[in-house]
């Protein structure tokens, strides 16, 4: 039984190479009547014909494909290479725009310092800037950058933007702690610009959400004193420099006593954003010996 199937292994084996033996002549001969004679060789060319043009077309359109194939890779790496180098001018000017950004509001806070150092030309200052602050949203007590190497010593006045921030509590050689006008354990006494009648601004971290602060003791026995008016810090405050701008009242209220108001003020302070201060070097005790001395 092997051996049958040996034989019909090597007679199938033979009879293809003898295929192929056949089919080579027989191509050959094509060849060699073509260029005999172009009319007899006719049913073969037309056959040819029909063999090799559709095998051209299909390779020239197969180079074609593969050509724009190429093409479109070298494209879309064109177009990968360009979109970096976009992205890249992109991130520049993107951080370009966010230098000026801060350089425009650098310069917006340096121009209210300078127009606060003007507007209380008749005190002292250094200017400082905030190194830290406790934790949450609003600068009720901060660190700034300069100490007592810098001539700044506790219960100095410190203004920023167009109005008092609060006073220093801590003094380092390098550094000073401020305490804001809005903590809850600040209190300062103020007064009314047009009718110089006292008041008391107390510290309040919830109404501060609505940039307010708060008044009380309010002698108005007139009734003169309505939203808009001016409060700034009094002649009679122990360790407030006078004039110094609070806010504008924004209501006003009777207490039960019928003798005192109450009511709130709007700071001109973004006691959120603080960056730049100016410390008063002068403290209200000096203020007073001065006047003394000059008296006498």
């Amino acid at each position: 039984m092997k051996n049958l199937k040996r034989k019909i292994h090597f007679r199938i084996n033979l009879k293809s190479k003898h295929l192929l033996a056949v089919m080579t002549l027989f191509c050959v001969s094509c060849i060699v009547a073509t260029f005999a004679s172009g009319a007899a060789t006719a049913p073969l060319q037309e056959a040819a014909g029909l063999v090799v043009v559709p095998f051209e077309k299909s390779i020239n359109r197969i180079g074609q494909l593969l050509s724009v194939t190429r093409q479109s890779l070298k494209d879309k790496q064109d177009l990968i290479s360009a979109n970096e180098e976009l992205q890249s001018q992109i991130d520049n000017l993107t951080q370009q725009n966010n230098k000026l950004i801060q350089d425009q509001g650098e310069l917006l806070r340096l121009r209210e310092l300078y127009k606060l150092d003007a507007e209380y030309a008749d005190y002292p200052k250094v200017a400082a800037r905030i190194i830290s602050k406790d934790p949450g949203n609003w600068y009720d007590t901060f660190m700034i950058n300069k100490g007592s190497n810098d001539g700044i010593r506790v219960d100095n006045n410190v203004i920023a933007g167009k109005g008092l921030v609060g006073i220093v509590t801590e003094v380092g050689p390098g550094w000073a702690t401020v305490r804001s006008i809005i903590d809850d354990s600040s209190s300062v006494s103020a007064m009314t610009v047009s009718t110089s009648d006292n008041c008391v601004i107390t510290g309040d971290l919830e109404l501060i959400d609505e940039g307010k602060l708060r008044f009380e003791q309010l002698y108005d026995q007139e009734n003169k004193v309505t939203a808009g008016e001016r409060i700034v810090t009094s002649n009679i405050s122990e360790k407030y420099v006078e004039g110094l701008f609070i806010g504008y009242v924004n209501d006003v209220e009777q207490d039960s006593n019928n003798l005192t108001k109450t009511g709130t003020i709007v700071t001109p302070v973004d006691f959120q954003h603080l960056k730049d201060v100016f410390v008063i070097t002068v403290n209200k005790q000096d203020s007073i010996q001065q006047e003394a001395s000059s008296e006498e």
